[in-house]
């Protein structure tokens, strides 16, 4: 008689795959390389959870004590496709054995040349384009600047509240955090001025049309968010009328604001800043660094709010954990710089490329931008009935960028986001806070996360999130 395998139910690959501690978080072995690595790495260096991964499986990483921990951080929107996923290995394991490098400027592959066909191609805008590879997202952030400073012959640079653009100096400047990121590393680069934005969690809510309180109402709450938007849009002209609207060579904003809290423009605002840069000759930067390559439920942040930037920034998720960026643009934009004038020793390296073609494969059939509605829809089902306790003021974000905003009205609370996060790291789920307070828990789970261990994730973390505010 002939043995058949029987493969393994969805429900036991799952149990498989389940939230396990072996140990503490940190356990002891986890504890002996923490001793080792403050020996000889800079304590520059922040960690959210001092714990050493030896693999990750689907959506859980396990460290070197055997703890398997839900992952609601992906290298802060990087590993978006899994943090091991078989195609991207596969694909970047092939190129290592054909040649780890060459340096596109000196010798050329082809790689680098699908990847910016794919981007030229998906990138929002109707336009010729051209794209240009780097390593970081900050250099993306950077030689996007240098092309519209180039393309326009204009200095200054309009950024805005709560953004965050990168680590190096020109970036820093732009990045409207002070601690960790500015403070005392100046002086910073001139020439960036910085406009208000049009929060959608600040606006004037719909509340009214969605209890069913009438169509005047909801017509009445439009009309609201309408003139909240347009003093917004008028505090960025105020700024650019500061220094003469002419003498801007970019304005670059983040669709959803990452680091600044997860923020969410209100309707019309970014089609508003679209308005303004073509008025004024100014290149629109979409920095969709960390809301790029679907984690939003589309391939682009952008696209929910139907406006296309003259440059669109990628990274992070872009190449799966390799190091690439990329520079999207208007054809005219992008090739107005002189040749050599762009590049980089590792721009575009083949391994990275090579990844990035397996991210843009598993996006093709939409199954991961349905994941990310999924989550959203499951964050939302799970705390926004928290909104009703004091001390949760808002829950917001698009697709698999979700965040749960803390305060009360002495302000910003800080120490409920801390306190909530660290109770759901210590019990196995890896989550981060952000905001320019500190007072907010972001959820960036992978795009596929399996919906058992997306569900006990966020049971986990409602309960840390109850503990914190009793």
């Amino acid at each position: 008689m002939t043995d058949t395998a029987v493969a393994p139910s969805s429900a036991a690959v799952v149990a498989q795959r389940a939230r396990h501690l072996a140990t503490e978080l940190p356990g002891p072995r986890s504890r002996e390389l923490e001793a080792e690595r403050r020996r000889h790495v800079t304590d520059g260096f922040g960690v959210t959870l001092p714990v050493f991964i030896d693999r990750a499986e689907g959506s859980l990483l396990i460290d070197v004590d055997g703890n398997r921990i839900i992952d609601f951080a992906a290298g802060i929107a990087v590993t978006s496709v899994g943090a091991a996923n078989p195609r991207v290995a596969e694909r970047a394991a092939a190129q290592l054995s054909r040649f780890t490098h060459t340096c596109f400027m000196v010798t050329e592959y082809s790689s680098f040349v699908e990847v910016c066909r794919w981007l030229n191609e998906h990138t929002p805008g109707d336009f010729e384009k051209r794209t240009a590879l780097f390593s970081t997202g900050a250099e993306a952030v950077e030689n996007a600047i240098k092309i519209a400073r180039s393309a326009t012959r204009r200095p200054n640079v309009l950024v805005f509240d709560e953004a965050y653009h990168g680590r190096t100096q020109l970036t820093m400047a732009m990045t409207a955090k002070e601690n960790p990121y500015r403070i005392t590393f100046g002086p910073l680069p001139g020439a960036v001025f910085r406009g208000p934005t049009a929060p959608a969690h600040l606006a004037p809510s719909a509340a009214g049309e969605a209890s069913g309180a009438g169509e005047a109402s909801g017509a009445g709450e439009a009309d609201r968010t309408a003139a909240f938007v347009a003093q917004a849009l008028a505090g960025v002209e105020e700024v650019l009328a500061s220094a003469g609207p002419e003498t801007f060579a970019a304005m670059v904003i983040e669709p959803i604001q990452g680091e600044g809290g997860f923020v969410v423009h209100a309707p019309g605002f970014l089609a508003g800043l679209r308005e303004l840069a073509t008025r004024h000759g100014i290149v629109l930067v979409i920095d969709e660094i960390q809301a790029g390559m679907g984690r939003t439920g589309t391939l682009f942040a952008s696209e929910h709010d139907g406006i296309a930037g003259d440059i669109t920034l990628s990274a992070k998720a872009l190449g799966a954990g390799l190091p690439l960026s990329a520079v999207t643009g208007r054809a005219e934009l992008m090739n107005a710089v002189h040749a050599g004038g762009l590049g980089g020793t590792y721009a575009g390296n083949p391994v990275a490329c090579e990844a990035a073609l397996a991210v843009f494969e598993l996006l093709e059939d939409g199954a991961l931008l349905a994941g990310a509605r999924a989550v959203e829809k499951a964050v939302r089902a799970r705390f926004e009935p928290l909104l009703a306790l004091d001390g949760v003021v808002s829950v917001r974000g698009r697709g698999a960028m979700m965040a749960i905003e803390f305060g009360d009205d002495s302000g910003p609370r800080a120490d409920l986001a801390k306190a909530a996060s660290a109770a759901a790291n210590a019990a196995g789920v890896l989550t981060l806070t952000c905001g320019t307070h500190g007072n907010v828990i972001r959820l960036l789970p992978p795009l596929g996360i399996e919906p058992e261990v997306l569900d006990e994730g966020l049971t986990v973390l409602e309960a840390a999130v109850r503990e914190a505010l009793s």
